[in-house]
C-alpha cells in the first residue's frame, strides 16, 4: 500500500470488514488503516478460519487475497456464490493480471486491487461495498415487511386489491365479486391501511412487487 487517505466517509459502528490474507503484515496494515477511519475489522489467515468464525449480522464486506495457501481466492469466491453468500468481495493481489481481474469482476467482485495500492483506493472500495450490502439488506427487509403486511389481509381484501390494481372501478369490482359498492370501498380502504400504502399508486407498486399486479 502507498499514499494516505485524503478523504473518506466515516466508518459505521454497525458495519464490519473481514480481511483474509495469509501475510500477517498485510493483515495488520489493513486492520490499522480501516480502524483509523472508524471501521470495525476482523482478520483471518485463511478462508477456513473465516468460515469457522461466527459472524455478526450487519452490513459487511470481505477483503480477500487472490493467492492463498491451499485455495485461491477465486475458488473461494465461487464456493461462496454456490452457498448463496451475498457478502461483497474486494480482491487484493500482488500477482494480479487481466484474466484474474476479469474473472473476479464477472463473478461479482466489487473491486480488484493490485498491490501496492493506494490506501484511499482500498477505503473507497470498502465504502462502496458496505453501502451496497446495506442497500441489499434494506431491500430484503422491505420485501419481508411487504409480504408480512400482505398476509394480514383477508381473502376478500386480497381479491379487491387484485381487481383494483388492474384498473377496475369500485362499481366494476362489486359486480365481479357480487358485493355492494360500499362493501368494496371498505375492503379497499382496509387493504390500503394494512399495506401501509400512502397512495393508490403506492399500492399498485406493492402489488407488482408481490406478483399480484396488473398483467404486463
Amino acid at each position: 500500500m502507498n499514499g494516505s487517505p485524503s478523504s473518506h466517509e466515516p466508518g459505521s459502528k454497525d458495519s464490519m470488514v473481514f480481511v483474509v490474507d495469509d501475510d500477517a503484515s498485510i493483515r495488520d496494515a489493513l486492520s490499522n488503516l480501516l480502524r483509523s477511519v472508524g471501521i470495525r475489522v476482523e482478520t483471518f489467515a485463511s478462508t477456513a478460519e473465516f468460515l469457522q468464525q461466527p459472524k455478526t449480522d450487519c452490513p459487511s464486506c470481505l477483503v480477500l487475497d487472490v493467492r492463498l495457501q491451499g485455495s485461491s481466492g477465486l475458488d473461494f469466491q465461487r464456493r461462496m456464490a454456490e452457498s448463496d453468500s451475498t457478502i461483497p468481495i474486494i480482491f487484493i493481489t500482488g500477482h494480479g493480471d487481466i484474466e484474474m481481474s476479469v474473472k473476479a469482476m464477472k463473478a461479482g467482485a466489487v473491486d480488484f486491487l493490485a498491490k501496492p495500492f493506494r490506501e484511499q483506493d482500498l477505503l473507497d472500495a470498502v465504502t462502496a461495498a458496505l453501502q451496497a450490502d446495506t442497500r441489499r439488506r434494506e431491500i430484503r427487509q422491505q420485501s419481508a415487511d411487504l409480504h408480512a403486511h400482505y398476509q394480514t389481509l383477508t381473502a376478500r381484501e386480497k381479491e379487491v386489491m387484485a381487481f383494483a390494481v388492474k384498473g377496475l372501478m369500485n362499481k366494476q369490482i362489486a359486480g365481479q365479486m357480487n358485493l355492494s359498492e360500499i362493501t368494496v370501498k371498505i375492503h379497499r380502504a382496509h387493504a390500503m391501511k394494512k399495506m401501509h400504502a400512502k397512495s393508490f399508486a403506492d399500492l399498485v407498486r406493492m402489488a407488482e412487487s408481490l406478483g399480484a399486479g396488473p398483467n404486463r
